[in-house]
């Protein structure tokens, strides 16, 4: 499988990058009342389908939602098989107090953290990668 596996290699080549716009997690039972190309990514569930799309996307269309996210990428390939990289930054934004919600996709993992928390988020994320959190 593609992608890095040893975790320090991961962590010091993570760049936490900000991706610009609001996000909200909605739900939906049918794919077909959005526009696909518009939503960030999509998760079948039993209780129905859940969604991430911008927010002015969601609230034009009428979806519900709670709260506000900021969605951070991390700009390293990490392997699908690699073990240890969500634990440790998802720790380390504990540590600070930060709840985070984490996609894995086939190249990179992605956070969707509070607006509020966003910067704050950002700050650990490149502390952590220059080794300045254990």
């Amino acid at each position: 499988m593609s992608g890095e596996t040893n975790l320090s290699a991961m962590i010091r080549q993570m760049r936490p990058l900000l991706n610009a716009g609001d996000y909200v997690f909605c739900t939906v039972n049918e794919l077909s009342i959005v526009n696909i190309d518009r939503v960030v990514f999509h998760f079948k569930e039993k209780e129905g389908i859940t969604i991430v799309a911008e927010k002015n996307y969601a609230d034009s269309i009428g979806l519900n939602y709670e709260g506000i996210f900021s969605w951070i990428s991390l700009d390293v390939h990490s392997s699908l098989n690699a073990v240890g990289l969500t634990a440790t930054f998802s720790n380390a934004l504990y540590e600070e107090g930060i709840a985070c919600n984490v996609v894995a996709a086939f190249y990179h993992d992605h956070i969707f953290v509070g607006k509020a928390d966003a910067e704050k988020a950002i700050d650990t994320l490149k502390k952590l990668s220059l080794g300045n959190i254990n």
